[in-house]
């Protein structure tokens, strides 16, 4: 069964048949198609008798050795170890749930693989694997290996996996062995009726409460209100509109043929596969590199100026955008993961190297500072100048 908001249309639960059985045979799965992943080839290269492979762990190898560790810190965490990571939570909450006494820290466990859910990139990758592998078909012989099946194995059953985890079936299984383990003392959030009633962020309980105090359920830190939302989302905006110029002067990548090197923007990969006769690539690389962040940009701007200035019209169609905004906005990593794999698998010496450039780190930065603006926005406060427009004409 399915509840939806009568305000936005926001999801508010979904229940699942299985809620429990299911998404633990499907994170098992996963667990063990990321470790083939990780312990096999990804593409193999060659031409004038060199050869060349790349792992899932090639690529932040070549950016740290390129002088880039930002960038290779940011793809390591975002293709190998937050994926994992979430695996692993998952698992230890499904399984110390049919344990006759969980332990206590199941709870926080659970937390983290919620909050590290958008930052887990493993299909963007693979889109950034199979782009790498286009624009490397014309310059050298190129075999593909088994770990990207198993990647691609794993992003469906990672995909799977979320869809039929039903999260409330999971929290309120989790409170039901914390109240049978320990009697509990009533909250003030259940006492007073003068209490702010505030939902959790992480589990989506609604309890009554102060600012600052901590969920009875998940145990984190309650806000009625995002803190300084509106200030935050504008800092980190301007911040990404400023790196924006120069992820898009500088080059991302520099191919260096027979000595001779020549640099690429973002635009200028478009129009190299444009001109390679690629445009169903071109568009979607344009798409994810060159329109998201632009309209991530636009779309984060315009909602910060109405909320600030008590806009009330379209509420609905400006909660729509802001979800689309949160969710899209990570796509723009593609990019970022077409080149570590690149710079991994061609480095043929006078015959031709793939070099990154300070463009990759000033775009991913981009990506990640837009990521977090949109995940500082509180979009209730949309509605709340709706109430208070409403109050005020009473």
């Amino acid at each position: 069964m399915r509840a939806s908001c009568l305000r936005c249309d926001g999801v508010l639960r979904q229940t699942r048949v299985d809620p429990f059985g299911l998404p633990m045979a499907l994170n098992l799965a996963a667990l063990m198609l990321f470790f083939l992943g990780s312990a096999m080839t990804l593409l193999s290269v060659g031409t004038a008798g060199q050869f060349h492979v790349a792992t899932l762990f090639s690529g932040p190898e070549s950016l740290q050795a390129s002088g880039l560790w930002e960038l290779a810190i940011l793809v390591m965490v975002t293709t190998v170890a937050i994926p994992l990571g979430r695996v692993l939570c998952t698992l230890t909450v499904l399984f110390g749930l049919r344990l006759a006494s969980p332990p206590r820290m199941l709870r926080m466990v659970f937390a983290w693989a919620e909050h590290l859910r958008p930052w887990s990139m493993v299909e963007i990758y693979l889109l950034g694997v199979f782009v790498a592998y286009v624009k490397l078909g014309s310059m050298v012989q190129i075999e593909l290996g088994v770990a990207l099946y198993a990647l691609a194995g794993l992003m469906v059953v990672m995909v799977a996996g979320d869809v039929f985890l039903d999260d409330q079936a999971v929290w309120e299984e989790i409170e039901r062995h914390e109240a049978r383990r320990t009697r509990r003392e009533r909250t003030a959030g259940a006492l007073g009726a003068r209490l702010t009633r505030m939902g959790c962020h992480t589990c989506g309980l609604v309890s009554r409460g102060r600012d600052g105090a901590h969920c009875p359920r998940c145990g984190f830190a309650l806000h009625h209100r995002k803190t300084n939302s509106i200030a935050r989302a504008w800092a980190l905006l301007i911040a990404s509109v400023i790196l924006y110029v120069p992820a898009n002067v500088y080059p991302v990548l520099t191919v260096i043929s027979l000595g001779a090197g020549q640099p690429s923007t973002i635009l200028g990969g478009v129009h190299e596969l444009l001109a390679a006769g690629m445009w169903p690539l071109a568009a979607l690389v344009f798409t994810a590199s060159v329109a998201v962040p632009i309209l991530k940009i636009f779309s984060l701007g315009f909602l910060l100026t109405t909320t600030q200035f008590g806009w009330t019209e379209r509420l609905r169609e400006r909660t729509t955008l802001y979800r689309m905004v949160d969710l899209v906005g990570r796509w723009s990593m593609i990019d970022i993961f077409m080149v570590s794999i690149l710079v991994a698998l061609v480095k043929f010496g006078a015959i031709a190297t793939i070099q990154p450039g300070v463009g990759a780190t000033a775009f991913a930065a981009v990506v990640i500072l837009t990521m977090l603006a949109a995940e500082c926005f509180d979009p209730r406060l949309m509605w709340d100048a709706a109430e208070t427009s409403e109050q005020e004409q009473a």
